[in-house]
């Protein structure tokens, strides 16, 4: 199974893997998953880190590195991607879950996720 991580998924794998999920945990874990994070994670790190956020204060740099060192796929944000943005419901308000959203929709990736607002919205989305 190929799935994207939400942002905040993709930091507690990345460095506190105590607080993920046992679901997510469990998919991680799977052999046949090939975990991916988007290039709209490490965006979203850089943008909140520089605001103060006290849950982004990672370097985002490392954090890209260490994910590719540990076999994860990265993706690419694509103009097809930005476009079917409009297509979502309003749910949800945040950009970079939309974009999270969008990607998984048109990659067909299933998003691992925690926010029970970006849940909301089903397939492709796995709330764990």
């Amino acid at each position: 199974m190929r799935v994207l991580l939400d942002t905040h998924l993709l930091l507690w794998a990345a460095g506190s893997p105590q607080r993920l999920p046992k679901a997510a945990l469990s998919i991680l874990k799977a052999r046949d998953t090939v975990p991916i994070f988007s290039a709209a994670s490490i965006w979203e790190v850089v943008i909140k880190n520089g605001l103060g956020r006290a849950d982004f204060q990672v370097d985002a740099q490392r954090l890209r590195q260490g994910l590719l060192l540990h076999g994860y796929e990265e993706l690419a944000i694509t103009g097809a991607h930005a476009l079917a943005v409009r297509e979502l419901p309003a749910l949800h308000k945040d950009p970079f879950d939309r974009i999270l959203l969008a990607q998984a929709q048109c990659e067909s990736l299933t998003l691992l996720t925690v926010d029970k607002e970006l849940g909301a919205y089903g397939p492709p989305c796995r709330l764990v």
